[in-house]
């Protein structure tokens, strides 16, 4: 290990680049400096070598030796290490950067009233470490940093990890400030029923599916989608309450709904980690129970067997088991009864569904 290190245009000196200097001026050998210095030869080599810090001992005896004042020893080793450390957040800074050019940092903008900042990357990177809450943009890179991937391949993009692992941050941190009675099961069982009438509704929704959730201890977080997150939504325990986040990435009412349901199976099955865009047997299952939930199969087996599926079909269909027709719509799609790319109607029976960010309370 050298005793000087250099980065860009500056050197810091290791206190031990000016003591040799010292010793070598002395006409004395290490030993002997060494034992005048009432240490060992072999801690005097280390110590010119920069590979060990100058210890509050040691400037003593130095300063007693030469002549110098301690602070004179110490100061040398502080200002080497303060140089130190600003070349490993200059390193780190360039690092930060790569990993910043998957943010989109417009959407904290939009979303959570980020100054702009045009063309000041550090600012921007600054503002977005601090905003949620992390040391470092490097640990975005972790792709089950607080949360486990539910599913993960060799297809899943870095820009994916990235912006996922931003989503369910920015979630938690809401999560966290939000105070809420105990999680109970039975309750929520209770809310998921009843929330099913919700479908729906349109003016207040994230309020009042925040309200329900509240009372059974689970936190509701709804996220404008994160462009390339790949996400569509999460589930985590935190303390004694569970949080549940699902975001608007597909931008219609009926797969905001699919999604919600999708998250509460996991929590029904005690599964706390990510829902990515890739498919498994527990994702499948999830599926299964969002499909079941949100169109009884009883009464859904009933309706496909009359063989009916135009607008005024679905549309009564729908208004029988008080769901949304493009919730109808999207499970006669996914059992191929009708066409995905039917676009009379998915014009007529599916809403487009944009979440309000000012509706989570974040802002």
């Amino acid at each position: 290990m050298s005793n000087y290190i250099e980065y860009n245009d500056k050197i810091a000196f290791h206190p031990g680049y000016y003591l040799k200097e010292i010793v070598e001026a002395s006409g004395l050998t290490q030993a002997d400096f060494a034992r005048r210095m009432d240490t060992t030869p072999k801690n005097l080599s280390i110590l010119l070598k920069g590979e060990q810090a100058i210890s509050l001992d040691m400037a003593m005896k130095l300063s007693r030796m030469l002549g110098t004042s301690v602070e004179y020893w110490l100061n040398l080793q502080k200002n080497y290490e303060m140089l130190v450390a600003e070349f490993k957040l200059q390193e780190e800074l360039q690092k930060e950067k790569e990993i910043f050019k998957f943010i989109d940092y417009s959407y904290f903008c939009k979303y959570f009233g980020m100054p702009e900042l045009p063309r000041k990357t550090e600012l921007q990177i600054e503002k977005v470490r601090s905003f949620l809450g992390i040391a470092t943009l490097k640990v975005l890179q972790e792709k089950n940093l607080s949360v486990n991937f539910r599913s993960y391949s060799e297809k899943l993009s870095l820009s994916n990890i990235i912006n996922a692992n931003i989503m369910v941050q920015i979630a938690i941190n809401i999560a966290v400030k939000t105070t809420g009675p105990i999680y109970n099961k039975k309750k929520f069982e209770q809310v998921i029923q009843k929330i099913l009438s919700f479908t729906c509704q349109q003016d207040n929704l994230v309020e009042l599916l925040q309200k329900e959730f509240l009372q059974a201890g689970v936190i509701f977080v709804a996220l404008p989608n994160l462009k390339n997150s790949g996400i569509n939504g999460a589930t985590k325990k935190i303390g004694n309450n569970v949080m549940l986040m699902v975001n608007d990435r597909r931008g219609y009412a009926d797969t905001f709904w699919f999604s919600l349901y999708h998250e509460i199976g996991h929590i029904m099955n005690g599964d706390y980690q990510i829902t990515f865009k890739e498919k498994n047997e527990v994702e499948n299952n999830a599926d299964s129970y969002a499909e079941n939930m949100l169109v009884p199969e009883i009464e859904f087996k009933r309706f496909i067997g009359e063989n009916k599926f135009d607008e005024n079909s679905i549309r009564s269909f729908a208004e029988k088991i008080d769901r949304d027709p493009g919730i109808v719509l999207g499970r006669l799609q996914k059992e191929k009864k009708v066409a995905f790319n039917n676009q009379e109607l998915s014009k007529a029976l599916r809403r487009k569904f944009v979440l309000d960010i000012r509706k989570t309370g974040e802002k």
